[in-house]
């Protein structure tokens, strides 16, 4: 399903304000009326993102404990377009136009053990979906820009306002984590009932699955009823960084460009198709007998009904990050200053060991796209939901 809500309809005050979104009655009645989901998750998204983890260097659990505390309490403070307490603000937002936030925090893998060891006392509390990604087929993971011990997704109506919340939240971070890896991105507004395009100039989110029907959001997005019971509520973040050798695919006739996508340039239809929200044509043939969606096309491969059901929320942005020296990979092999760009793939699901895992094991093996794209960056996180009154991971780390 395609959400075609224009962003710009729903950016106003109840994304703003305090940010944490109601959830469905949860398993105790006593949590029922006071758990919640993070913001920054459901769609829509805003159109700034900042994007950031942290390798914790906190001795004790009691030091990420109040380190939580803090960013919990900061975040509702920036969300509601107040300074956050206990702080000199850096005054770079003063006289912006006061711009929707969302701020939402992810526990890694390297909470619970790190280089084999259970640093915090919290190794037999790691949810079995945060098991660590595997290494898929052309990955090309550069360490700098992989892992991390925490993150934190900034989304805004502006890059400054963005970047503004993050620069508050790295400093009350001092002492007890330091910056790993960032990355900004973008998602234009393309108009109301429009899907954004992508870099590639495809339409990029046209299938998504219908969360604002709670059986589908209970079914995809949301941490099991049997998930650890500090994950009530919360959801599983996969980052990945893909870059794409624009040069390359600016280069390649626009009909390639379709047959690779699984979806016309112009339209966003499927192959054969006339609009874009008709479903996939996956088992129509042409008068030869050929797949009219070819079995390596890129919509093709990611689709649910190709992957037993499988389905994820995407929540991606280009990103932009100038000039590097890069070799490419695939033919013409060229090399040389090429744009550093791409995608800033973020998706939430239940389970990335049923959803994201299962889906991009096949791409990562057979999706034509892969000639024009690399993942360099790569992160895993647990997002926990939250009872009212408490910090964010309170039933982890209290």
């Amino acid at each position: 399903m395609t959400f075609s809500l224009s962003r710009r309809t729903l950016l106003g005050g109840a994304l703003g304000l305090a940010g944490l979104e109601l959830m469905r009655p949860a398993t105790s009645l006593a949590m029922a009326s006071s758990l919640r989901h993070q913001p920054g998750i459901m769609l829509p998204q805003l159109p700034f993102l900042y994007f950031i983890t942290f390798d914790l260097t906190a001795e004790k659990k009691a030091d990420v404990a109040d380190m939580m505390r803090a960013w919990t309490e900061a975040a509702e403070a920036l969300m509601a377009h107040r300074p956050a307490p206990h702080l000199v603000d850096s005054g770079d937002v003063d006289g912006l136009e006061q711009a929707s936030l969302t701020l939402t925090f992810g526990f890694g893998p390297g909470l619970f053990t790190k280089e084999g060891k259970d640093r915090y006392g919290l190794a037999d509390r790691r949810p079995a979906p945060l098991a660590d990604l595997p290494r898929f087929t052309g990955d090309q993971l550069v360490p700098a820009h992989t892992g991390g011990d925490v993150c934190i997704q900034s989304c805004a109506t502006d890059p400054q306002t963005a970047f503004h919340a993050i620069r508050i939240l790295a400093r009350l971070a001092d002492g007890r984590a330091t910056p790993r890896w960032a990355q900004t991105g973008f998602s234009p507004e393309f108009g109301r009932h429009q899907t954004p395009r992508n870099l590639m100039g495809f339409k990029d989110g046209t299938i998504q699955p219908d969360i604002a029907n709670p059986a589908v959001a209970k079914r995809v997005l949301w941490a099991a009823p049997t998930d650890e019971p500090w994950m009530q509520g919360g959801t599983y973040l996969v980052a990945r960084i893909i870059r794409i050798a624009l040069e390359h695919w600016d280069r390649t006739r626009t009909g390639f460009q379709e047959e690779t996508m699984g979806r016309q340039k112009q339209s966003g239809a499927p192959i054969g198709g006339h609009h874009e929200n008709e479903p996939l044509t996956l088992s129509q043939t042409d008068r030869d007998g050929n797949p009219v969606t070819s079995e390596n096309a890129h919509a093709r491969l990611a689709a649910p009904q190709e992957n037993g059901g499988a389905e994820l929320l995407r929540r991606s942005y280009s990103y932009d990050n100038g000039l590097s020296y890069i070799a490419e990979r695939w033919p013409p092999w060229r090399q040389g200053n090429e744009f550093d760009a791409g995608l800033m793939f973020l998706a939430y699901q239940q389970d990335p060991r049923t959803a994201f895992t299962k889906i991009f094991e096949r791409m990562s093996k057979f999706d034509m796209m892969n000639q024009y794209t690399t993942h360099i960056g790569s992160g895993l996180f647990a997002c926990p939901g939250r009872l009212d009154g408490h910090y964010i991971g309170q039933e982890l780390l209290g």
